[in-house]
């Protein structure tokens, strides 16, 4: 229960300050974009500044280790299939 607090805090702090682009429209049966982003908290990442649907997956940006991050994510599962820094 205690681990719990700190991370329903980090999405509702995160949620509020999320930009959600509409690059494409996500697929009727993708994870939701507030189930992925809760994954995307839960991985590491301590702030999230973007996300949205592109290319076939969820594309987004934040902060992870101290470092801007650009991820993608599984669009069925919110798991992060692949990071790299953001220029």
């Amino acid at each position: 229960m205690k681990r719990i607090v700190p991370v329903v805090l980090a999405v509702v702090l995160s949620a509020g300050s999320v930009n959600v682009a509409h690059a494409d429209l996500p697929g009727a049966d993708w994870m939701p974009i507030q189930q992925v982003l809760e994954k995307v908290l839960k991985s590491g990442f301590t702030l999230v500044s973007k996300i949205e649907a592109d290319d076939g997956r969820w594309e987004g940006e934040g902060i992870k280790d101290g470092k801007r991050v650009k991820f993608y994510a599984d669009p069925k599962t919110g798991e992060i299939m692949s990071t790299r820094p953001d220029r």
